[in-house]
């Protein structure tokens, strides 16, 4: 080693060594915020993150995760529906602020509203932006709209027989749910999810045999006219 090299434990945003004595300390409160994170010392964490994210070096914005892992690290099992609470809100605020990472940050929002029960208002996230771009393009986002449509879908009443896409189920989510999983495996075909819940859904193996019927239809024409000519032949 270089006579002066500092050593850091982690990697952080500027890998080169620091030439200032500020530069210096912002690498070792990073590293005392992973550290403590790794250990899972979230108020030293906290303390740590409230110190860089204060810095006009450190784009807090860039580093959303970690306050998002630090918002909902309390420690407390009875809190834990507070910090779902307290992400949603944030999340909500960095999809106005960090458009750069709003497809990340979308997916989630949709699964802290999943567990905070707000099923409906996950869905109405999710039409909002899927169809635009890149959001249409996203095979994740549309499995997650599928499944909270199937979800939402489902009759009031409990039932514990087998499950049955029939009587009381909502058939508009049913078609919603089909049509995500369906824009699902098109984008991926190797989304296993999707095609499970299509395999079970009704009409989906009926809209795939619609999509093959338009060549068997242009065979009939073709031999239908063949037929037409030979008679005028004969005439």
């Amino acid at each position: 080693m270089p006579s002066g090299e500092q050593l850091f434990i982690f990697n952080s945003f500027d890998s080169k060594q620091p030439k200032t004595t500020r530069k210096l300390h912002i690498r070792r409160v990073f590293d005392v915020l992973n550290l403590c994170i790794q250990r899972q010392d979230w108020p030293r964490a906290r303390r740590a993150w409230a110190i860089l994210a204060r810095c006009k070096e450190v784009d807090w914005k860039q580093m959303w995760r970690t306050s998002l892992l630090l918002l909902g690290e309390t420690g407390n099992q009875h809190d834990l529906g507070q910090s779902h609470e307290d992400r949603v809100s944030f999340l909500t605020v960095m999809m106005r602020q960090h458009p750069e990472e709003r497809e990340s940050i979308l997916k989630e929002l949709v699964l802290h509203l999943i567990q905070l029960g707000m099923h409906r208002r996950a869905l109405e996230e999710l039409d909002l932006y899927l169809p635009s771009y890149p959001y249409q393009d996203n095979p994740v986002l549309h499995v997650y709209a599928g499944l909270i449509a199937l979800y939402l879908a489902q009759p009031d009443s409990d039932s514990s027989e087998e499950t049955t896409y029939g009587q009381g189920w909502n058939a508009n989510l049913l078609r919603d749910a089909q049509a995500h999983f369906e824009r699902a495996r098109t984008i991926d075909p190797s989304n296993v999810v999707a095609e499970t819940f299509l395999s079970q859904l009704p009409g989906a193996k009926q809209s795939t045999r619609v999509q093959n019927t338009p060549e068997s239809d242009d065979e009939k024409m073709h031999i239908d006219d063949t037929a037409q000519a030979r008679k005028r032949i004969r005439a």
